[in-house]
C-alpha cells in the first residue's frame, strides 16, 4: 500500500465527508484553508450538465468578464490591420498582426494566452487551426474572440474574461480566480460564471441542467456545492 504524505493526511482528516454538499461559502473557506502549496492556487469550478453533448443543438460555450478578473495576466495576440489594429493595440493587445503573425505562430512562437480575430482576418487565421485548435486558442465567434469590435474584446480579456465549453462529459471547467482572492471575491465571480451557463442552456436539454457543481484548487480536492445556496440558481 502506498504511503500517504504528510500533506494528502492532513488533508484527509480536514476535509470529512468528501460527498457533503456544502454551501459555496463554506466550501471556498475550506479550499483556503486547505491550501498548503507555495503558490498562488486556481479555485475552479465544475459543472456536470444535462445535456448530450454528442449533439451539435446541445452544444454549450461561452464567456464572461469576471467582476473581479482572473488574478492573472492575459497576454493577446491580435490578427487585425488597418485602424482595427490601431485600436487593438490601444486596447492593450500584446501582439498585433496579419500575415507575419501568422508566420511566427507556424515557427512556434506562440507567447501569448488568447487569440482574437477581426472576421476578416479568419481567412488567414484558418489556416492555423491544427496548430491554435489543440492548445484552446482558435478564435471563435462564441466566446467573443472574433469580433469586428477588437478594442472591446481585447478590454474583455485584459480584464479578466473566463470562457467555457462543455466536454465530451457534458461537463463544464471553468477558471473563477486565484486562492488568494477573498471569499466574497470568489463567489461573484462563480456566481457570475453560473449564470452565465443558466443563460446557455440549450432549448433542446430537457431535465435538470445542471445536475452537480464542486469548486476544487489545482492541487486541492473537489467539494460537491449545495445549488441552493447559490444567487443566480435560485
Amino acid at each position: 500500500m502506498p504511503k500517504i504524505g504528510k500533506r494528502l493526511k492532513s488533508v484527509r482528516d480536514r476535509l470529512g465527508d468528501v460527498m457533503e454538499e456544502r454551501s459555496a461559502e463554506d466550501a471556498l473557506s475550506l479550499l483556503k484553508e486547505l491550501t498548503s502549496v507555495k503558490f498562488d492556487e486556481s479555485v475552479d469550478v465544475a459543472i456536470n450538465l444535462g445535456i448530450d453533448p454528442k449533439k451539435s443543438d446541445q452544444v454549450v460555450r461561452g464567456s464572461t468578464v469576471l467582476p473581479h478578473g482572473l488574478g492573472k495576466t492575459i497576454r493577446v495576440a491580435l490578427f487585425a490591420d488597418g485602424s482595427d489594429a490601431e485600436a487593438g493595440a490601444e486596447a492593450g493587445a500584446d501582439v498585433v498582426g496579419m500575415d507575419d503573425l501568422a508566420d511566427d505562430i507556424k515557427k512556434g512562437n506562440i507567447n501569448f494566452d488568447l487569440v482574437i480575430a477581426t472576421p476578416a482576418s479568419m481567412r488567414i487565421v484558418g489556416q492555423l487551426g491544427q496548430i491554435l485548435g489543440p492548445k484552446g486558442l482558435m478564435p471563435n465567434p462564441k466566446v467573443g474572440t472574433v469580433s469586428s469590435d477588437v478594442a472591446t474584446a481585447v478590454r474583455n480579456a485584459k480584464a479578466g474574461q473566463a470562457q467555457f465549453r462543455a466536454d465530451k462529459a457534458g461537463i463544464v471547467h471553468c477558471s473563477i480566480g486565484k486562492a488568494s482572492f477573498t471569499i466574497e471575491a470568489l463567489k461573484e465571480n462563480l456566481e457570475t460564471v453560473l449564470n452565465e451557463v443558466r443563460k446557455s442552456k440549450p432549448s433542446s436539454s430537457k431535465g435538470v441542467y445542471m445536475q452537480t457543481i464542486s469548486l476544487s484548487t489545482t492541487m486541492g480536492p473537489g467539494l460537491l456545492i449545495d445549488k441552493s445556496s447559490i444567487t443566480a440558481l435560485s
